[in-house]
């Protein structure tokens, strides 16, 4: 039955990688189910509820009956609340049909990669990555290409060392700021140099993730589409799963060149058509609403950054640096590859956070996952007290392994 199977899928779906943090919360789910007391650190989801006043604009919706079909690229509402927040926030001039609301912004990100790459184009990926990245561009049947910056350069890369990988075929680049799964920042200063480098590249195509925007502890945050010398080819994405605690709500959006936002119209039109109509509505009132709860949230995140850093750097072997956004910390690990409890062998990151999942029932994610097989990725989006028992549960079996 199982070669029968084999035959049947596409080579598409076999070489397609599972999602490693949807892989690892199962895992834990599974071994919570077997009665273990597992503390769960791999999934990347704000612990807080969405905020009260858009869970009721929601209501309101319902009750109005916003509950019909919208239009693909989302509700002229929504768009036009789109546009304002990305001149009020990110220097961006977009006008409503410059702006396609998604199904998340993993579907923002597909459809560009799809309207975008085919087979022979390459697609840079600054590394560590997001762990759908590298699939998505797979899918296009494009070839990713990976930019590494390790943990001694913040997990940037520099605009010297992109350009090294530019090659005729490069037709995009892609990159998060604030970054999953290592929570950098770059600066004003970082993204003009990428800039003013790219702007000798016009056949490269940036597409910048800008999910965890407003969970940012440093400067204020830069878009590099405000950069006049890529702005005409600067693919902005968005959402509102992490700032505003929506993850749940699937709704994701992008602000790109007219022409390639009309594809991805094209595109989603025949996938999923458009995002729900009383969550729309919901999420042009969080936009132009109170950001309190956002910058509650955010206050809780660095909170709980310090938290972690304090505690973990007091790991022998850990090697952490300081985030400056998201909620995530990355450790480099390396330093236990090769040492055994006596019965289990850390060979390399995957075994790593097995060891961790079975020996101290704390859930994390490989490092491999990122494009960085050192590390391995704490994500802090739970409370101080679930955060000090992994820690200390993290460091006792850190500390049988020689």
């Amino acid at each position: 039955m199982a070669e029968l199977v084999q035959s049947l899928l596409t080579q598409r779906i076999l070489l397609m990688e599972e999602s490693a943090t949807i892989k690892m919360a199962q895992m834990a789910r599974d071994l919570t189910a077997q009665g273990h007391d597992v503390i769960d650190l791999s999934l990347g989801e704000p612990d807080f509820d969405t905020p009260v006043h858009i869970k009721e604009a929601a209501k309101k919706a319902l009750d109005d009956g916003l509950t019909k079909y919208t239009p693909v690229p989302g509700t002229v509402e929504l768009r036009k609340a789109i546009a304002a927040k990305f001149k009020r926030d990110n220097n961006l001039d977009f006008d409503v049909n410059q702006i396609v609301v998604s199904n998340g912004a993993k579907q923002s990100i597909a459809n560009v990669c799809l309207a975008l790459l085919e087979k022979g184009d390459e697609a840079l990926i600054l590394a560590p990555y997001w762990v759908s990245y590298a699939e998505i561009v797979k899918l296009t049947e494009a070839t990713p290409v990976y930019v590494y910056a390790g943990i001694e350069d913040d997990y940037k890369s520099s605009a010297s060392a992109i350009e090294a990988a530019i090659t005729e075929r490069t037709k995009l680049i892609i990159f998060s700021s604030p970054c999953n799964p290592t929570g950098s920042v770059y600066t004003y200063e970082e993204l003009e140099a990428i800039a003013e480098m790219l702007s000798r590249h016009e056949h490269v195509t940036i597409i910048s993730d800008e999910i965890y925007e407003y969970i940012n502890f440093s400067e204020k945050h830069t878009s590099i589409g405000a950069f006049p010398q890529v702005k005409d080819r600067t693919v902005t994405v968005n959402g509102f799963s992490k700032g505003f605690a929506m993850t749940g709500w699937r709704l994701g959006y992008i602000g790109a060149p007219a022409w390639l936002a009309s594809a991805c119209n094209k595109m989603q039109g025949q996938i999923t058509s458009g995002a729900a109509a009383f969550s729309q509505k919901a999420a042009a009132f969080a936009l132009s609403s109170d950001m309190t709860a956002t910058w509650e949230m955010r206050d809780a995140f660095l909170r709980r950054r310090n938290l972690v850093i304090d505690l973990i750097s007091k790991i022998p072997g850990v090697k952490v640096n300081r985030p400056q956004g998201a909620f995530y910390v990355f450790p480099d690990i390396s330093s236990f590859f090769g040492k055994t409890d006596g019965k289990t062998v850390v060979r390399d990151a995957d075994d790593f956070c097995e060891y961790l999942l079975h020996n101290a029932h704390v859930a994390a994610v490989s490092g491999a996952a990122f494009g960085a097989d050192n590390c391995f990725r704490i994500s802090y989006a739970t409370s101080d007290e679930k955060l000090k028992s992994a820690i200390e549960r993290i460091g006792d079996a850190l500390s049988k392994l020689k």
